[in-house]
């Protein structure tokens, strides 16, 4: 798929197909958030893929009416990084994280692979989920999986504000 084509594309798929999501798919869609920009190359993250039933529905919980995707995804991509107490750090991490989620959900598409992001409000549950280290906390979720009711591709009138009211140009 091109770029563009991805983009227009790319939407929030929470209902999955049974089918497993292949390996090299999943490095390759792990490999876009490594190689997301972050501020002054700072990389503060690291990802979690999971893809066993069990571990998938337990990982659900972490946030109980908005992540229950997650039990039915194929896969779920855990972002990972180590807590911050400076507020400016925090926000950085925060929009460098978002990079790549972002970075990872256009890959996926191209795959023709569909993702629904997650927050994280149970951080214990996440760690013992994951295993990750004290002194992290579980950022993201992504759930990957196959549409259950469509396939990807560009979406011709997409539910938007209109262009002329989102784009200002030189002034609001």
């Amino acid at each position: 798929m091109e770029t563009w084509d991805a983009v227009r594309a790319r939407r929030n798929v929470r209902e999955y197909t049974d089918q497993p999501i292949p390996r090299e798919d999943l490095e390759r869609i792990l490999e876009a958030g490594r190689r997301s920009p972050s501020s002054q190359n700072w990389q503060p993250w690291d990802f979690v893929a999971v893809t066993d039933r069990d571990q998938l529905v337990e990982l659900a919980k972490v946030w109980p009416q908005g992540g229950r995707h997650i039990a039915r995804s194929a896969a779920t991509i855990a972002l990972v990084g180590r807590q911050q107490e400076d507020q400016r750090q925090r926000e950085t991490m925060l929009y460098d994280f978002g990079q790549a989620t972002m970075n990872m959900m256009l890959t996926a598409t191209d795959l023709g692979i569909g993702s629904g992001h997650s927050a994280v409000v149970d951080q214990e549950q996440a760690q013992r989920v994951l295993g990750f280290p004290d002194g992290y906390l579980a950022v993201y979720l992504i759930g990957l999986g196959y549409p259950a009711d469509r396939p990807l591709r560009p979406i011709a009138r997409p539910n938007r504000r209109p262009f002329e009211e989102v784009v200002h140009w030189g002034r609001w």
